[in-house]
């Protein structure tokens, strides 16, 4: 007879042993239904994932993210596997993914990767999941699920977020996933930008306080109420990423961050626009009749009128040698800043070959006197502003050869042409520690082809020459050593240095010429001339102290005279060909400076390059004439005349100069003994006022240049100055922070301080007037744009009161009307200056890049598209356009240049 719970004896139910039995089929009997419940539980669950998976693959473009984000899970699930049954006490794991934070529940058993039995850890882990959900409603399960999946903390490596700025989408940067997240289709921010305090509008970051899970906001419209802002940007959803148990923001949380700090937000109700400069918060009021209708995604086209650089003053002497030559074509060839300058002096016309990135630092001409090349040094851009050499056509200015891309490591230093063979090689040497010396077949394709390299010297190279009639031999010269390099058939160089036996070796060997024998002629920092025989390295004739101090040119002369120039006294000094004093010499006036290098001009002319920054032509017997003129030192001061084609530029090297846009001249110069940092005239432009660094401030007569009296406001420099429109009163923004406001009488000639506008927390950097002389709006180095009353020196604390105020001109860099020029990412100091054109149709911009880019106006979209134009090579200090707006001017830093653009 069976002993089982369903058949028994009816007759023994007082015995024992049937009893025992009977118990333990009752309890096997229980423990087989629960393992049937809940293997009918565990195929619910696997069928409600199945569902989900279904659903979530059904989202086209999130396919293939939601793919990796289910492989990472399955690969949690592996982890979990060679633990202990007691920590399978998650149902799911957050992955953080393009979008945020994603989870979900797996069963490994019949999905991606099916490989263990269902007895293995997957079926454990749905039993975990049906212990702690058993009695819940489908509805409420799933929300569970999602509850806990978005809490759970995480053991897998946190991925970087990548913000694409092309199209603003957030995209995940893992390799197993390439698709886009879609942007919220009802976003519900919870952070509301601070309004300005009362301090003047300045805001702070608040702190961002991590929400607990259950109240992390849906990135889709939801239920929880309407929304009480509109917002035009997903930049602002600050806190709608996902909170860890411990307080700590994770997931898309991470990515709103980044977004901010990028992308501006405009709230509707304010009618104001917020974006971030280096973490800072900028808040800007829109005018009412822009602010209804105001669209931030609107894109801001370029303008039609264009810039064309018209003309370039000034000229790179101070610290490079042998760059100035004349061309057939009757223009003198030379550079500054980033462009090299052809200059028909006669026709007084201009060309400008603007091939280059960066500082020009060299120059030499092909013997066919058509063909020329120019080295630059390393730019601040590190791929398109590598050192190169550039080959080019001096007719058409067209580019032959870049080379050397990735060979060179600082700058170039030294060029030149071999001559003997019709310049079919080219000598370069590089600023780096090395000194190296390279050899290029440059018509060797685009890029031509390296030769040979080798080190040159340990010391400073100032000066490389091929011999006009040894094609192999390379004479260099620079700090304590002249070296004469053999080029053998294999591509091998050779050095021989220069003997100087018992006579005193110099600190430096400064200068090289061939003389028409075929002699090398060197001038030295002791003043002497030295000549070393052809195709030797021994001294064979020596001419003692013909300069005081270095001799820095030798210019061999068509009939076989030499001309030498003094860098110090400022001689010029011809020779005949045995090197005997021929009597005829000048000198360069002393303001002009010493000289740094002499050409051969046209007939008996010479062409003359000085140490500040000038050129000058003429000869011997009539004396030199200045055509060329600059500034030797950074240029930050600009201001232009009200009603002439003029404009006034100075410099820290305490030179004020005003020019004439037309003529292309120096009007008049004026050294005010103390660095320059800003200027400005008068309404009736016959008054001047110069800031300098000292905070020392003068007014100056425009035509005499009479000063009239000397003020002091701080010891900081004055970064700015401007008269109000009505010219009663007159602003000065100083580096200490403050602006001082002064009234005008006697027709500009005398002053008598207002007071101060305190409450910057940095240095000022701009500022305007309105044109009701009423107010000043400010910028300053913390980014601030705070707003004065002028007449009481007394702040304006809500920046939306004037939001619909009249300015008559537009130089702050942070205002609603000029956001669109600060490009992503960009630090608070890379515009260094803008202007508003005086019909209100453009704007320009100097910036830290070297660029000036021109806007249409008002630029109120942010990234506004715009012209770039390059041609300097430093940071571009200011710009501005003239009294009608015929053209624009602006100046370089430390390149010292003044370029003048005409707009077409």
């Amino acid at each position: 007879m069976r002993l089982n719970g369903r058949h028994g004896s009816s007759g023994a139910t007082g015995s024992s042993p049937g009893n025992v039995t009977s118990g333990k089929q009752d309890e096997l009997a229980s423990s087989t239904g629960i393992d049937d419940m809940m293997e009918t539980e565990n195929e619910s669950l696997q069928e409600r994932v199945a569902d989900l998976e279904k659903k979530v693959l059904e989202q086209g473009d999130e396919i293939v993210c939601l793919r990796s984000t289910l492989a990472d899970v399955l690969r949690r699930l592996n982890q979990l596997d060679s633990r202990s049954s007691g920590d399978y006490n998650r149902a799911s794991v957050p992955v953080r993914n393009g979008s945020g934070t994603s989870a979900r529940v797996a069963n490994q058993s019949n999905h991606v990767g099916a490989g263990k039995d269902s007895h293995g850890s997957a079926s454990r882990l749905r039993q975990t999941a049906y212990q702690q959900h058993s009695g819940m409603t489908d509805a409420a399960f799933k929300d569970s699920l999602r509850r806990t999946a978005s809490c759970a903390p995480s053991s897998l490596p946190q991925r970087r977020v990548v913000h694409y700025q092309s199209t603003g989408s957030l995209h995940s940067d893992s390799p197993s996933s390439t698709s886009i997240s879609p942007v919220p289709t009802s976003p519900s921010p919870t952070h509301t930008p601070p309004p300005p305090p009362p301090s003047g509008g300045r805001t702070t970051p608040s702190p961002r306080t991590p929400q607990p899970p259950q109240q992390r906001p849906s990135s889709v419209a939801s239920s929880s109420g309407s929304l009480h802002k509109r917002w035009s940007s997903t930049g602002d959803f600050n806190n709608s990423g996902i909170t860890s148990p411990t307080g700590s923001l994770i997931g898309s949380n991470s990515m709103a961050i980044a977004s901010r700090t990028r992308d501006a937000t405009y709230n509707e109700e304010e009618g104001s626009v917020r974006f971030f400069l280096r973490g800072r918060p900028i808040v800007l009021y829109a005018p009412t009749a822009i602010a209804e209708t105001y669209d931030m995604l609107k894109v801001a086209t370029a303008p039609q009128i264009r810039l064309k650089l018209e003309w370039v003053y000034g000229y790179r002497g101070r610290d490079c040698r042998s760059n100035l030559h004349l061309l057939p074509t009757g223009e003198i060839v030379y550079f500054v800043a980033a462009a090299v300058v052809l200059y028909n002096v006669e026709e007084q016309s201009q060309r400008h070959y603007l091939g280059h990135t960066d500082d020009v630092k060299c120059l030499t001409v092909h013997p066919n006197k058509l063909l020329v090349a120019t080295g630059q040094a390393a730019g601040h851009d590190r791929r398109e502003g590598r050192p190169h050499v550039r080959v080019w056509n001096s007719v058409s200015l067209h580019t032959l050869a870049v080379i050397g891309i990735g060979e060179f490591e600082r700058s170039i230093c030294c060029l030149s042409f071999s001559k003997a063979d019709g310049g079919v090689l080219l000598c370069a040497v590089d600023e780096a520690p090395d000194h190296n010396i390279s050899i290029w077949d440059w018509q060797r394709g685009e890029r031509g082809q390296k030769i040979t390299e080798t080190k040159c010297s340990a010391d400073t190279v100032v000066a490389a020459e091929f011999h006009p009639m040894d094609r192999q031999s390379i004479v260099t010269c620079g700090k304590s050593h002249i070296s004469f390099w053999t080029l053998d058939a294999g591509g091998t160089l050779y050095k021989r240095m220069g003997i100087f036996e018992n006579r005193d070796k110099p600190k430096y060997v400064t200068c090289l010429a061939f003389t028409q024998t075929g002699d090398v002629v060197s001038g030295d920092s002791n003043g002497n001339i030295i000549v070393w025989g052809r195709a030797t390295n021994t001294i064979s004739k020596f001419l003692r102290g013909l300069h005081e101090g270095s001799v820095f040119s030798v210019c061999v002369m068509k009939e076989g005279n030499l001309v030498t120039g003094g860098g110090k006294d400022g001689r010029l000094v011809q020779l005949d060909a045995s090197l005997n004093p021929t009597g005829q010499e000048t000198r360069v006036p002393e303001h002009l400076g010493p000289v740094r290098v002499i050409a051969e001009g046209r007939g008996s002319q010479l062409l003359v390059g000085t140490t500040r920054n000038c050129i000058l032509i003429g000869s011997l017997d009539l004396g030199l004439t200045p055509v060329v003129c600059g500034h030797t030192d950074e240029l930050w001061g600009l201001a232009i005349h009200p009603s002439l084609p003029q404009f006034l530029t100075g410099g820290h090297d305490q030179l004020v100069t005003l020019w004439d846009s037309m003529s292309h001249s120096v009007v008049w110069s004026k050294d005010v003994a103390e660095p320059v940092q800003s200027a400005t005239f008068s309404l009736d432009g016959s008054v001047l006022i110069i800031g300098c660094t000292t905070g020392h401030w003068f007014v100056m007569d425009a035509e005499t240049r009479e000063v009239y009296s000397t003020h002091t406001d701080g010891a900081e420099p004055i970064q700015v100055v401007k008269f109000s429109p009505d010219g009663a009163l007159l602003a000065l923004g100083s580096r200490d922070n403050n602006i001082y406001v002064y009234q005008v009488s006697e027709e500009a000639r005398k002053y008598s301080r207002v007071g101060r506008c305190m409450g910057h927390s940095s240095f000022v950097t701009h500022l305007d007037w309105s044109t009701d002389s009423q107010y000043i709006q400010s910028n300053s180095g913390d980014y601030e744009l705070l707003y004065w009353n002028a007449g009481l020196c007394r702040q304006v604390p809500q920046s939306s009161q004037l939001r619909d105020v009249e300015w008559a001109s537009n130089s702050c860099t942070l205002t609603f009307s000029s956001l669109g020029i600060w490009p992503e990412g960009a630090d608070g100091t890379d515009v260094n200056h803008c202007d508003r054109s005086h019909n209100g149709e453009l704007m320009a911009t100097a910036d830290d890049f070297g660029k000036v880019k021109l806007y249409s106006y008002p630029v109120i979209q942010p990234r506004s598209l715009c012209h770039t134009y390059g041609g300097h090579s430093s940071h571009v200090t200011n710009v501005s356009f003239l009294h009608d707006d015929s053209r624009l001017i602006s100046t370089g830093g430390r390149d010292t240049s003044v370029m003048q653009w005409a707009l077409s």
